[in-house]
């Protein structure tokens, strides 16, 4: 992606006339793919800029009042992944009480034609927007008769049958079906971050982690996992993970998402990773004591090489 921009006031973003598409785009999941596809296509043919428009936080983040929201990609993944996906051009609206408040009419003079100045906009069938959620399709199309834009309706886009929605997604990652959520996003999902420097407590007891912190993300799920680690390596290295509030250590403080490589040693501090979840073994669990969580992690680490089809090393070490 060439330009980012937050605000929904100031000048064109592009002058010669876009071609838009609009939404919350959480995960950019294959449909999302499609759509901004699809407007990179028109652009190129109508010789205008393919412009995504999206929001932060998501609106559903905004109306739930603190309640935690799981989220499929973080803000900084979702603006890579619609780069990648084709849009030259997006703006990451500010999700706040005014733009709640601004009237589908207005949203539609002055960020759709005044900021965007869309030529051609692609949404959803389901798309509602402004205030109380009264903007809709028809509306726009109403509003296209005299402000010069056209309006497309984007396909549903369905993978084995199931169409393909974040909300579909986020039910298969909480009833743990990694496979099937991945057919929907078009990739495993994963969740990325810095290293961040813990407690040493895993180095010590022999199950030394990369530990990314989570901040303000709610993730869809939580528990003990096989993962593959990227970032690290040119190739993907293979290790368990724990993302929870560690219920024997910490008691259930702030979530962590603690990664261990297998066969690895070298320090992560700093790096940038990502974790891509592959099965899930079990839920967190509170043990007795520090030597029965280890040998629960021993069993964890032997399933996670199984199913990753990893070797133990020869010299019986698990680091």
């Amino acid at each position: 992606m060439s330009l980012l921009f937050r605000d929904a006031a100031g000048p064109s973003l592009a002058p010669g006339g876009s071609v838009v598409c609009v939404g919350a785009f959480d995960g950019v999941h294959l449909g999302h793919r499609a759509l901004v596809a699809r407007v990179r296509e028109r652009a190129l043919e109508q010789d205008l800029v393919p412009l995504a428009i999206s929001f932060e936080p998501i609106p559903r983040e905004f109306f739930a009042r603190g309640t935690p929201v799981p989220r499929l990609a973080s803000a900084r993944e979702k603006i890579a992944l619609l780069g990648a996906a084709g849009a030259s051009r997006l703006l990451s609206l500010r999700f706040d009480a005014n733009l709640a408040a601004m009237p589908a009419e207005t949203f539609i003079e002055d960020v759709l034609v005044g900021r965007a100045d869309a030529r051609e906009i692609w949404v959803g069938a389901d798309f509602r927007f402004g205030h109380a959620r009264r903007g809709d399709v028809a509306l726009l199309r109403e509003c296209g008769h005299r402000l010069g834009y056209n309006v497309e309706v984007m396909p549903d886009v369905a993978s084995d049958g199931v169409r393909v929605s974040s909300s579909a997604i986020r039910t298969f990652l909480g009833a743990g079906d990694f496979d099937a959520a991945a057919r929907l996003l078009g990739r495993r999902f994963a969740i990325g971050g810095h290293v961040v420097r813990g407690q040493q407590l895993g180095r010590k007891l022999g199950w030394p982690t990369a530990n990314i912190r989570l901040g303000r993300r709610t993730s869809p799920v939580a528990g003990i996992f096989a993962v593959r680690v990227h970032g690290v390596e040119a190739q993907a290295r293979a290790g368990v993970a724990s993302l929870g509030v560690r219920p024997t250590i910490d008691g259930g403080g702030e979530p962590l998402l603690e990664a261990h490589l297998f066969d690895f040693d070298g320090d992560l501090y700093g790096r940038r990773i990502e974790v891509e979840f592959v099965q899930k073994l079990r839920d967190e669990a509170k043990f007795d004591d520090l030597d029965a969580m280890v040998r629960q992690i021993d069993r964890d680490a032997a399933q996670a090489r199984a199913i990753l089809h990893v070797a133990r090393p020869s010299s019986g070490v698990h680091a």
